[in-house]
């Protein structure tokens, strides 16, 4: 006996998918297409930002982070989701395991995090046009990038340590497709109600603080758009938010589904179906929003597409 919790401490056993063994071929070839579109979609984005002068300003060098966020997030779960469908033995090892979740945990926080920034950026240029490019300079946009990573790493850090430090023998099969933090905690021998609630309060901070912030921030925009005496003036200031508003609804509403319901409610089923799509649609969708959205980004990529079309005399 002493052997076979050995053995399970030292790797898990995803289920994900396990109820759909007859389409796991078909989900395969889907979630490999969308993750390929994804990559493509995203190098696209940070490429155009990087290789376009006019696109060197603070908004969209945090859509550039946030593009360069999203290709990394897919990249911790989803291929090894695609080499798990197609193989007959599931497993990850405990160290694999707590890599993988402090890994999209540190993502994840961050990503909340630059959220926040960018809609603090959205505030700058609609109540500060004038000082805007003086007052969110390269130096203090990589700084508050850094900050939002810092904050993201030490959330990730503490909660990985918290849940892997607890004892793991009484099974190893995990009802999820990767090292979620719900279905991992649930298989823990025992956890207090202390953990429990300092992994709440974890996510509490990385939710809703950044929430808090980004509400601050819209308060005062919304305040500066309605003193512009124009009603065209009003919705062309406020539509420069509009896809920020998009994605924050989103984000938002998958991760507070996921992380701030009660654990009585927790559903495997449920959350996976959830987690696909905050795993692979979600970051598809986010660059897209922010970039087909804006006539400046489209003109820079057609701009971009005729120099590389047109040979060098």
């Amino acid at each position: 006996m002493e052997q076979v919790n050995e053995t399970l401490m030292r790797e898990f056993v995803f289920l994900g998918f396990s109820s759909l063994a007859r389409m796991q071929l078909l989900l395969f070839v889907v979630f490999l297409l969308l993750y390929l579109f994804t990559l493509g979609t995203n190098t696209i984005i940070i490429s155009t930002i990087v290789l376009d002068r006019a696109l060197h300003n603070p908004m969209y060098f945090f859509l550039a982070v946030l593009s360069c966020s999203e290709t990394c997030y897919t990249f911790v779960i989803v291929p090894k989701m695609l080499t798990d469908l197609l193989a007959k033995k599931k497993t990850i090892s405990f160290l694999g395991c707590a890599i993988q979740m402090f890994s999209f945990l540190f993502l994840g926080c961050s990503h909340s995090f630059l959220l926040a920034v960018m809609g603090y950026d959205r505030y700058m240029a609609i109540c500060n046009p004038l000082n805007y490019m003086v007052l969110m300079g390269h130096g203090v946009c990589v700084g508050l990038v850094a900050a939002a990573c810092a904050c993201g790493f030490t959330v990730s850090l503490v909660t990985t340590s918290l849940i892997f430090n607890l004892p793991f023998h009484s099974s190893n099969q995990l009802h999820h497709f990767f090292c979620d933090t719900s279905p991992v905690l649930k298989l823990a021998s025992h956890h207090s109600r202390l953990s429990q609630l300092v992994l709440f309060m974890l996510a509490l901070f990385a939710l809703v603080i950044p929430l808090l912030l980004i509400l601050v921030s819209y308060i005062r925009i919304i305040s500066a758009i309605l003193k512009i005496p124009s009603s065209v003036g009003r919705y062309k200031t406020f539509s420069t938010c509009a896809s920020h508003l998009i994605v924050i609804t989103v984000h938002y509403g998958c991760a507070s589904f996921i992380y701030l319901r009660p654990k009585s409610n927790y559903s495997s089923s449920q959350d996976i179906l959830i987690s696909v799509s905050y795993t692979i649609l979600t970051p598809l969708f986010n660059p897209m929003i922010y970039s087909l959205r804006n006539k400046e980004f489209k003109t820079a990529l057609r701009r971009l597409m005729g120099q590389t079309s047109c040979p060098v005399n």
